[in-house]
Protein backbone atom coordinates (compact mmCIF):
# COMPACT_ATOMS: atom_id res chain seq x y z
CA UNK A 1 0.00 0.00 0.00
CA UNK A 2 1.46 3.38 -1.02
CA UNK A 3 1.22 6.56 1.04
CA UNK A 4 -1.64 8.03 -1.03
CA UNK A 5 -3.76 4.89 -0.55
CA UNK A 6 -3.06 4.93 3.18
CA UNK A 7 -4.05 8.59 3.47
CA UNK A 8 -7.17 7.94 1.43
CA UNK A 9 -8.26 5.07 3.66
CA UNK A 10 -7.49 7.10 6.77
CA UNK A 11 -9.52 9.98 5.40
CA UNK A 12 -12.45 7.67 4.61
CA UNK A 13 -12.22 6.18 8.06
CA UNK A 14 -12.37 9.57 9.80
CA UNK A 15 -15.30 10.66 7.65
CA UNK A 16 -17.15 7.42 8.38
CA UNK A 17 -16.60 7.91 12.10
CA UNK A 18 -17.86 11.50 11.87
CA UNK A 19 -20.96 10.33 10.02
CA UNK A 20 -21.70 7.63 12.59
CA UNK A 21 -21.10 10.03 15.47
CA UNK A 22 -23.48 12.61 13.98
CA UNK A 23 -26.17 10.01 13.32
CA UNK A 24 -25.95 8.70 16.88
CA UNK A 25 -25.97 12.14 18.52
CA UNK A 26 -28.76 13.64 16.47
CA UNK A 27 -30.89 10.50 16.39
CA UNK A 28 -30.95 10.27 20.19
CA UNK A 29 -31.89 13.95 20.46
CA UNK A 30 -34.56 13.80 17.77
CA UNK A 31 -36.15 10.67 19.22
CA UNK A 32 -36.36 12.37 22.63
CA UNK A 33 -37.89 15.46 21.00
CA UNK A 34 -40.48 13.37 19.17
CA UNK A 35 -41.42 11.40 22.29
CA UNK A 36 -41.82 14.59 24.37
CA UNK A 37 -43.86 16.33 21.70
CA UNK A 38 -46.11 13.30 21.33
CA UNK A 39 -46.54 13.21 25.12
CA UNK A 40 -47.50 16.90 25.10
CA UNK A 41 -49.93 16.35 22.23
CA UNK A 42 -51.70 13.46 23.95
CA UNK A 43 -51.92 15.52 27.14
CA UNK A 44 -53.35 18.36 25.07
CA UNK A 45 -56.02 16.04 23.62
CA UNK A 46 -57.07 14.92 27.10
CA UNK A 47 -57.32 18.55 28.22
CA UNK A 48 -59.43 19.49 25.19
CA UNK A 49 -61.83 16.65 25.90
CA UNK A 50 -62.13 17.61 29.57
CA UNK A 51 -62.59 21.32 28.82
CA UNK A 52 -65.45 20.62 26.43
CA UNK A 53 -67.17 18.42 29.01
CA UNK A 54 -66.64 21.03 31.72
CA UNK A 55 -67.72 24.08 29.69
CA UNK A 56 -70.63 22.67 27.66
CA UNK A 57 -73.11 22.64 30.59
CA UNK A 58 -72.80 26.43 30.67
CA UNK A 59 -74.37 26.55 27.19
CA UNK A 60 -77.50 24.62 28.16
CA UNK A 61 -80.73 26.33 27.20
CA UNK A 62 -79.17 28.11 24.23
CA UNK A 63 -79.72 27.40 20.53
CA UNK A 64 -78.50 23.85 19.82
CA UNK A 65 -76.10 25.23 17.19
CA UNK A 66 -74.20 27.10 19.88
CA UNK A 67 -72.11 24.37 21.38
CA UNK A 68 -68.62 23.06 22.00
CA UNK A 69 -67.61 19.72 20.57
CA UNK A 70 -64.36 17.74 20.75
CA UNK A 71 -63.26 15.43 17.97
CA UNK A 72 -60.21 13.18 17.87
CA UNK A 73 -59.07 13.20 14.24
CA UNK A 74 -56.41 10.52 14.62
CA UNK A 75 -52.96 10.05 16.08
CA UNK A 76 -51.68 13.51 15.20
CA UNK A 77 -54.78 15.70 14.92
CA UNK A 78 -57.59 16.87 17.18
CA UNK A 79 -60.16 19.64 16.98
CA UNK A 80 -62.59 21.50 19.15
CA UNK A 81 -65.65 23.23 17.75
CA UNK A 82 -66.42 26.59 19.32
CA UNK A 83 -69.88 27.49 17.97
CA UNK A 84 -69.13 28.70 14.41
CA UNK A 85 -65.37 28.18 14.71
CA UNK A 86 -63.05 25.20 14.73
CA UNK A 87 -59.69 25.19 16.49
CA UNK A 88 -57.61 22.41 14.99
CA UNK A 89 -54.47 21.05 16.67
CA UNK A 90 -51.95 19.22 14.50
CA UNK A 91 -48.66 17.65 15.57
CA UNK A 92 -45.97 17.48 12.91
CA UNK A 93 -44.15 14.14 12.92
CA UNK A 94 -40.73 15.64 12.10
CA UNK A 95 -38.23 17.47 14.29
CA UNK A 96 -37.13 20.97 13.31
CA UNK A 97 -34.19 23.31 13.74
CA UNK A 98 -34.54 27.12 13.77
CA UNK A 99 -32.98 29.29 11.10
CA UNK A 100 -30.08 31.42 12.31
CA UNK A 101 -32.10 34.64 12.29
CA UNK A 102 -34.59 33.33 14.85
CA UNK A 103 -34.42 34.97 18.28
CA UNK A 104 -34.17 31.58 19.97
CA UNK A 105 -30.43 31.64 19.19
CA UNK A 106 -30.00 34.67 21.46
CA UNK A 107 -30.93 32.59 24.51
CA UNK A 108 -28.16 31.34 26.79
CA UNK A 109 -30.10 28.08 27.11
CA UNK A 110 -29.56 27.37 23.41
CA UNK A 111 -26.12 28.95 23.11
CA UNK A 112 -24.77 26.71 25.88
CA UNK A 113 -26.04 23.59 24.11
CA UNK A 114 -27.28 23.95 20.50
CA UNK A 115 -28.92 20.52 20.77
CA UNK A 116 -31.55 22.20 22.95
CA UNK A 117 -32.80 24.05 19.87
CA UNK A 118 -34.19 20.95 18.16
CA UNK A 119 -37.95 21.01 18.58
CA UNK A 120 -41.16 19.24 17.71
CA UNK A 121 -44.12 21.39 16.67
CA UNK A 122 -47.84 21.39 17.48
CA UNK A 123 -49.74 23.80 15.23
CA UNK A 124 -53.04 25.45 16.18
CA UNK A 125 -55.23 26.50 13.24
CA UNK A 126 -58.53 28.40 13.19
CA UNK A 127 -61.11 27.42 10.57
CA UNK A 128 -64.77 28.24 10.08
CA UNK A 129 -66.98 25.31 11.09
CA UNK A 130 -68.99 25.75 7.88
CA UNK A 131 -65.84 25.17 5.83
CA UNK A 132 -65.87 21.54 6.97
CA UNK A 133 -69.64 21.19 7.21
CA UNK A 134 -70.14 22.16 3.55
CA UNK A 135 -66.82 20.73 2.32
CA UNK A 136 -65.59 24.10 1.06
CA UNK A 137 -62.14 22.86 0.16
CA UNK A 138 -60.94 26.29 -0.98
CA UNK A 139 -61.65 28.00 2.35
CA UNK A 140 -58.77 29.32 4.41
CA UNK A 141 -57.56 28.51 7.90
CA UNK A 142 -55.23 30.69 9.96
CA UNK A 143 -52.34 29.72 12.20
CA UNK A 144 -53.21 30.98 15.68
CA UNK A 145 -50.01 29.69 17.26
CA UNK A 146 -47.57 26.83 17.49
CA UNK A 147 -46.07 25.05 20.46
CA UNK A 148 -42.41 24.04 20.35
CA UNK A 149 -41.13 21.21 22.58
CA UNK A 150 -37.52 20.06 22.92
CA UNK A 151 -35.63 17.03 24.25
CA UNK A 152 -35.81 18.30 27.87
CA UNK A 153 -39.58 18.91 27.71
CA UNK A 154 -38.89 22.64 27.66
CA UNK A 155 -41.36 24.58 25.54
CA UNK A 156 -42.39 27.94 24.18
CA UNK A 157 -45.31 29.26 22.16
CA UNK A 158 -44.98 31.34 19.02
CA UNK A 159 -48.22 32.93 17.96
CA UNK A 160 -50.53 35.86 17.57
CA UNK A 161 -49.82 38.67 20.00
CA UNK A 162 -52.86 37.81 22.05
CA UNK A 163 -51.29 34.46 22.89
CA UNK A 164 -49.00 36.36 25.26
CA UNK A 165 -45.92 34.13 25.14
CA UNK A 166 -42.30 34.77 24.18
CA UNK A 167 -39.49 32.40 23.30
CA UNK A 168 -37.49 34.12 26.08
CA UNK A 169 -39.31 31.66 28.38
CA UNK A 170 -37.65 28.75 26.57
CA UNK A 171 -35.51 26.75 28.97
CA UNK A 172 -37.20 28.10 32.11
CA UNK A 173 -39.70 25.32 32.63
CA UNK A 174 -41.07 22.08 31.21
CA UNK A 175 -44.60 21.84 29.91
CA UNK A 176 -47.23 20.69 32.40
CA UNK A 177 -50.93 20.03 32.31
CA UNK A 178 -51.48 23.50 33.76
CA UNK A 179 -49.35 25.30 31.17
CA UNK A 180 -50.98 23.43 28.27
CA UNK A 181 -54.45 24.23 29.66
CA UNK A 182 -53.53 27.91 29.76
CA UNK A 183 -52.29 27.78 26.15
CA UNK A 184 -55.51 26.09 24.98
CA UNK A 185 -57.79 28.54 26.78
CA UNK A 186 -55.84 31.49 25.36
CA UNK A 187 -56.08 30.06 21.85
CA UNK A 188 -59.82 29.50 22.29
CA UNK A 189 -60.34 33.09 23.44
CA UNK A 190 -58.30 34.45 20.54
CA UNK A 191 -60.25 32.32 18.05
CA UNK A 192 -63.60 33.57 19.34
CA UNK A 193 -62.45 37.20 19.14
CA UNK A 194 -60.95 36.79 15.65
CA UNK A 195 -64.03 37.75 13.64
CA UNK A 196 -64.96 37.08 10.03
CA UNK A 197 -64.53 40.23 7.93
CA UNK A 198 -66.42 40.78 4.69
CA UNK A 199 -63.88 40.70 1.83
CA UNK A 200 -63.16 43.86 -0.16
CA UNK A 201 -65.88 44.57 -2.76
CA UNK A 202 -63.48 44.47 -5.72
CA UNK A 203 -62.31 41.01 -4.74
CA UNK A 204 -65.78 39.43 -5.02
CA UNK A 205 -67.47 41.58 -7.66
CA UNK A 206 -66.83 38.99 -10.40
CA UNK A 207 -67.86 35.33 -10.19
CA UNK A 208 -67.83 32.57 -12.80
CA UNK A 209 -70.88 30.68 -14.05
CA UNK A 210 -69.24 27.45 -12.90
CA UNK A 211 -68.95 28.80 -9.37
CA UNK A 212 -72.60 29.79 -9.26
CA UNK A 213 -73.76 26.53 -10.83
CA UNK A 214 -71.85 24.48 -8.31
CA UNK A 215 -73.69 23.53 -5.14
CA UNK A 216 -72.81 25.56 -2.06
CA UNK A 217 -71.42 22.43 -0.44
CA UNK A 218 -68.54 22.26 -2.90
CA UNK A 219 -68.33 25.82 -4.21
CA UNK A 220 -64.87 27.09 -5.02
CA UNK A 221 -65.60 30.61 -3.80
CA UNK A 222 -63.10 31.11 -1.00
CA UNK A 223 -64.10 32.21 2.46
CA UNK A 224 -61.69 33.13 5.21
CA UNK A 225 -61.67 35.42 8.22
CA UNK A 226 -59.19 37.77 6.58
CA UNK A 227 -59.79 36.96 2.91
CA UNK A 228 -58.53 39.88 0.85
CA UNK A 229 -56.76 41.46 3.80
CA UNK A 230 -53.09 41.16 4.64
CA UNK A 231 -52.52 38.79 7.56
CA UNK A 232 -49.44 40.63 8.83
CA UNK A 233 -46.44 38.84 10.26
CA UNK A 234 -46.10 41.74 12.72
CA UNK A 235 -49.09 40.24 14.50
CA UNK A 236 -46.87 37.30 15.35
CA UNK A 237 -44.66 37.02 18.39
CA UNK A 238 -41.16 35.70 17.91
Amino acid sequence: MNDSEGCSQQNLGSKSEAIMRTIKEKSVVKLAVYDNTFEAFNMLKDILHELVNDLNPGLQGMDHRIRMEYRDRGKFEAEVRLASDILLFSMHTNVFEFDRSHSVWKLAYVQENPMNSYCGVINMYNFLADSFKYNRAEDLGYLVGRIFVNRERQYFVEGKRQMGYLCSNFGQGAFTRETLTDIILTAMQYTLEFDLLTPPYDMVKIVTVAQMNTKVESAKIQTGKRLGFKFNSDDVME
